[in-house]
């Protein structure tokens, strides 16, 4: 049976929060990031864009192209509530769905046809996430999740696009190489030093070229130009996790060296996520005393992969959880609710000296392994 991938995609997500919060941004040009000098545009609108402006791009020469625009530090925690509002709206109606990244989603509603129709439930549940969130939505629908997700961005904004299987080489053809999902900026550098300017070009290269050149990325690479995709879509489930656990020979009341345990635990986890290009939003620590007896605590938090941030919660559920003074014979901690994403979703701050930081350490770690930069306390 042939497929029917839908992907939904919040427009503008952080500036549509910000003027759903305050209506008097209207349409003036919005940029969301840190608002020092020094800080980094994180998201900006379409308003903003017109003047060259986008994500990535030192606040200083956002300021100097738009200097008329609205600057807003940014509000993780609305952004995540938002976000799970959406999602919640999803859960209560698609079959199967994959939360792709904080704005994004993923569904199968493969043979949907035989009682809705794709297309109509699909605006439908569009149209339900405009009422019920306030937030501005685009999908595209296809046959495989590369197709759909260039779909999206092509309806984009507010908009709709339904690409038939028969349709996939006429509508991808003459688009440019950079809408590929995951086509990285080298690999797009090396192809238009080729001359590889559409997918056209891409699709039409023998594919022991492209593997030649750039290995399995190659391969992989040619079968998006030509909207092949097997790539399923994963359930979505808070309950996906990372953990790390230790199980003492003897078992042990030291409470300070508990808490070093916690910290070391969340620092590598976090590590773990930024390497892996994911974000948390739920931290549980566990504890098991002598007797057997097993305690949990969780709490939710904003969208992160920053160990500053989970080691704090991880300590702060440790002191909740540890009541009753006895003999500790296990301890752990958990990072849930994983979605795909990177940490600029955080940087609303003017900390580039901390980006900087954790971006120096985890050279380090990549080239030296994971414990070859730790915090004092984690020793």
């Amino acid at each position: 049976m042939r497929r029917t991938i839908v992907h939904l995609d919040l427009d503008t997500f952080f500036v549509s929060v910000e003027r759903l919060m305050n209506s008097k941004l209207g349409f003036k040009p919005l940029i969301i990031g840190g608002t020092g000098d020094r800080g980094v545009v994180s998201s900006c609108s379409y308003e903003a864009r017109v003047f060259g402006v986008h994500a990535g791009m030192p606040m200083r020469m956002a300021r100097q192209l738009c200097s008329d625009a609205v600057y807003i530090r940014g509000d993780m925690d609305q952004y995540t509530k938002y976000s799970r509002l959406v999602t919640d709206i999803i859960a209560d109606s698609a079959p199967v769905y994959e939360k792709a990244s904080i704005d994004e989603h993923y569904l199968d509603i493969t043979g949907m046809d035989k009682f809705f129709g794709s297309m109509l439930w699909s605006q439908e549940l569009r149209q339900k996430i405009i009422s019920e969130s306030g937030l501005p939505i685009s999908f595209g629908m296809s046959v495989n999740k590369t197709v759909a997700k260039i779909a999206t961005g092509e309806a984009k904004p507010a908009g709709e696009l339904h690409v038939e299987n028969a349709d996939i080489h006429n509508f991808l053809d003459p688009l440019s190489i950079k809408k590929i999902p995951m086509l990285g900026k080298v690999a797009s550098l090396k192809l238009q030093r080729m001359g590889v300017e559409r997918i056209l070009t891409l699709r039409q290269m023998p594919v022991e070229m492209l593997q030649n050149m750039m290995g399995k990325n190659g391969v992989s690479l040619w079968k998006k130009a030509n909207g092949l995709d097997s790539t399923p879509v994963f359930q979505y489930s808070e309950r996906k996790s990372i953990s790390a656990e230790r199980t003492f020979q003897q078992d042990t009341i030291d409470v300070k060296r508990l808490n070093e345990l916690i910290v070391g635990m969340a620092e590598k986890l976090a590590y773990s996520l930024r390497k892996k290009r994911k974000l948390s939003s739920v931290v549980t620590v566990k504890i098991r005393y002598s007797n057997f007896d097993t305690y949990t605590m969780q709490k939710r938090i904003s969208y992160t992969s920053f160990d500053h941030v989970i080691m704090e919660v991880a300590k702060e559920l440790f002191v909740k959880l540890y009541t009753r003074r006895m003999l500790v014979r296990l301890i752990g901690v958990k990072l849930s609710g994983l979605i795909e994403g990177v940490q600029q979703l955080d940087l609303f701050n003017d900390t580039e000296e901390m980006v900087n930081l954790y971006k120096a350490m985890d050279d380090i770690r990549n080239r030296f392994g994971s414990k070859a930069v730790r915090r004092g306390i984690a020793y």
